[in-house]
């Protein structure tokens, strides 16, 4: 288990893999982090690349030392979710909105 959650800013540089030193780091949007186990310590991950504009140049997968991993930005919550209400809503008279008495029987 990583703690890492999809939309936060990670670094991986070369504390991750020598394959990351000096100007090869690259500031990874993380979009996945498999959960399947591979050898002791290391994690695939799955995200973009981004520029120094924060915008994404690249889809990238990589195989890197967890403990190299630095969180540079953890992700914004998710926008709070509108609730439904189950009251049901009634005009003066008892009349449920949207339904208009006519007059005719049926």
């Amino acid at each position: 288990m990583t703690g890492w959650k999809p939309g936060d800013l990670l670094l991986i540089g070369a504390a991750c893999s020598v394959q990351f030193a000096g100007d090869r780091a690259l500031r990874l949007r993380l979009v996945n982090a498999d959960p399947r186990p591979t050898y002791h310590g290391w994690v695939w991950l799955t995200g973009y690349v981004l520029d120094d504009k924060d915008l994404a140049v690249d889809k990238r997968e990589v195989f890197v030392q967890q403990a190299g991993v630095r969180l540079l930005r953890a992700a914004p919550p998710p926008p709070p979710t509108p609730r439904k209400s189950t009251r049901k809503s009634t005009r003066p008279g008892g009349e449920r909105l949207g339904i208009k008495k006519t007059g005719l029987s049926q």
